[in-house]
């Protein structure tokens, strides 16, 4: 099964590529490879959450919100690689976690983004990750992801 029936299957649509908040492109192709910049939780041009895990954000509303970004990161290197079903497999997934001082479940939050690449990709979204705790990211988001996929 394709990655593109696989979103029909778990009736999800690939979102338009997010327009950047600042000076950079939301996906760039090198090589073989399409790195994405930064993604965050938006949806129809709005940040789903704001706020910190730990102080105010769960760490499952933090996790839905990895998801949505991650949906976000794919919707961006789909759009860089020529179509979703370019994308041979996931390598490598960044989440960033604006959490407070003492929250240490950034992994849990992550596997919101995994959980999605997996969905989506199968065993081709299995991943290499980096869950990292951080104290603000842009526009208040608790959350922001970054792929590198191969094509």
């Amino acid at each position: 099964m394709t990655a593109a029936e696989r979103l029909v299957e778990l009736g999800i649509e690939l979102p338009p590529v997010a327009s950047p908040v600042a000076a950079y492109v939301p996906a760039l192709r090198v090589g073989g490879q399409v790195w994405t910049s930064g993604q965050l939780p938006f949806v129809d041009g709005e940040l789903t959450l704001t706020g910190k895990v730990g102080a105010g954000v769960s760490p499952e509303d933090a996790a839905e919100a990895a998801r949505t970004a991650a949906l976000n990161a794919v919707a961006a290197a789909a759009d860089a690689a020529g179509g979703l079903d370019r994308i041979r497999r996931v390598a490598k997934v960044v989440v960033f976690v604006a959490s407070t001082p003492g929250f240490t479940g950034q992994p849990a939050v992550a596997n919101g983004a995994s959980n999605l690449l997996g969905d989506i990709f199968g065993e081709d979204g299995t991943h290499v990750r980096s869950a990292v705790g951080v104290a603000v990211l842009p526009l208040d988001s608790p959350v922001e992801v970054e792929l590198i996929v191969e094509v």
